[in-house]
């Protein structure tokens, strides 16, 4: 691996779903990556072992997996590198960046206590900062960093610019806790450095650990990633995205039937553009992607225009990948496989079908008239249609279309026909037939139907509506 290769990451924590502002900051890490020949990460920060659990694990990588982000590598696990971060706090704690502190959870509630009572800044100061090693009790310690008191901390974020943070706003964090376990805070740069991250693109909610961060960095001699911290997803309402705007987790994306390609170009486009350009490939995502292409204001999600795409794409799907994605859907879903039949007759009218849906159980409901078996249930509108005199018209029409040559003229001149002498139109017969045919009052052409399911199976359905 070169020095400059592009190294970019996602660490999700174990604690749920795959959200839609993760798999948001998963895409533009994976986008960033692959259009500059670099490496995509991911790792499992499930420190929290209370709230971490091996199904959000497995929830995570499925979704990750569905969204076909691939990542380089096997992930990695945070939990189970904590002696590598136990031994850099020892390494702070040897140069002097760092220090150990003997106060109880008592004392810093007693100087918080007191800071608010004199109105001065609630951000503890160990009395152990500065204390000789020699005055040390045997009592249970935690490390805290010796971070910076005067001066200021600046980060240079390639999406925010320039973000200056007084040190006298920024702690002297603990990085080990009296148990010996590390805290995220030091865990997240020791893993960063180790697996050589380059580019740390993540919410705007990490802008402030970014100033806290920075000062392991410095005091371990290691060079600084470029930070890139993106605005977090509002709902269409501007309020931050959460349940009461509907679906959250990735895996209720894919049960909507969206196709994984219209979501990675929604999210691509929920806060980053290029230009005007709103339908676009991932071969063109990973060419214009670029951070200074990243907005500071927060996206706002939009299911319109998601549905939107996600017909662009499925339109523009060929039929055998369409085909291959709508079984991956039901699959996933928990839905019956297609039978050799509905997948034979679903791949001749796939043409018939195109741009009618934007979503896949659009589709199988476009798709319903090949899809059913025998006898056809009407639905109840369609029912409507089938009234006597109307199964009488099309017991008439049988005859006519064993005899007539099954192309679409000679099928809609036998039709036709018929109407007329019944003084009515083709327009007025096509309800009844329709109903017939697909058991629904929306369906393609009914000649098209007719077509796709051949000569015999058009008479069999016939036939079923005379009981």
């Amino acid at each position: 691996m070169s020095e400059t290769q592009v190294v970019t990451r996602f660490a999700p924590s174990p604690t749920g779903f795959l959200h839609i502002g993760g798999a948001r900051t998963a895409l533009f890490n994976w986008l960033y990556a692959r259009g500059r020949g670099g490496r995509f990460l991911l790792r499992i920060e499930d420190t929290d072992r209370a709230r971490s659990t091996p199904e959000a694990t497995a929830a995570i990588l499925t979704g990750l997996r569905w969204l076909g982000l691939d990542w380089d590598g096997d992930p990695v696990s945070q939990f189970e590198r904590a002696p590598r971060h136990a031994e850099v706090a020892q390494q702070m704690l040897a140069s002097g960046h760092a220090y150990k502190c003997f106060a109880t959870q008592d004392e810093i509630e007693t100087f918080r206590e007191a800071a608010r009572a004199e109105n001065r800044s609630t951000l503890f100061q160990s009395p152990w900062r500065d204390a000789d090693p020699a005055s040390h009790p045997d009592a249970p310690f935690v490390i805290r960093l010796k971070a910076p008191r005067e001066g200021v901390t600046v980060i240079e974020d390639a999406v925010q610019g320039r973000v200056t943070i007084g040190n006298d706003q920024l702690d002297d964090m603990v990085m080990l806790r009296s148990d010996g376990t590390p805290t995220y805070m030091l865990a997240v740069v020791v893993d960063d450095h180790d697996m050589g991250v380059t580019h740390v693109i993540r919410g705007d909610d990490h802008l402030n650990n970014a100033a806290r961060q920075m000062q392991i960095y410095h005091a371990m001699g290691w060079p600084v990633p470029v930070w890139a911290h993106i605005p977090l997803i509002h709902g269409p309402d501007g309020k931050k995205l959460s349940k009461r705007h509907g679906a959250l987790g990735v895996e209720e994306y894919c049960a909507m039937g969206y196709p994984a390609a219209a979501m990675r170009n929604y999210l691509a486009r929920l806060g980053w553009s290029h230009g005007d350009d709103e339908f676009f490939t991932d071969a063109q995502a990973q060419a214009w992607f670029g951070l200074e292409g990243i907005g500071r204001s927060p996206a706002r999600f939009d299911f319109k225009k998601l549905e939107n795409l996600s017909g662009q794409h499925l339109a523009a799907m060929e039929d055998a990948a369409l085909l291959r994605e709508l079984k991956a859907f039901l699959a996933a879903t928990g839905q019956p496989a297609l039978s050799a039949r509905q997948e034979a007759g679903l791949s001749a009218a796939l043409p018939l079908l195109k741009g009618g849906f934007k979503t896949f159980p659009q589709l199988l409901e476009k798709a319903h008239f090949v899809l059913a078996e025998r006898p056809i249930a009407p639905d109840e509108k369609a029912a409507q249609a089938l009234d006597d005199v109307s199964r009488g018209i099309l017991a008439e029409l049988t005859p006519h279309l064993q005899n007539a040559s099954w192309e679409r003229d000679a099928l809609e001149a036998a039709v036709k026909q018929l109407a007329e002498g019944h003084g009515t139109t083709l327009g007025k017969l096509a309800a009844p037939l329709r109903a017939a045919l697909a058991g629904r009052t929306v369906s393609p052409s009914v000649f098209d139907m007719m077509l796709v399911i051949g000569r015999d199976e058009t008479l069999a359905r016939l036939a079923d509506t005379r009981g």
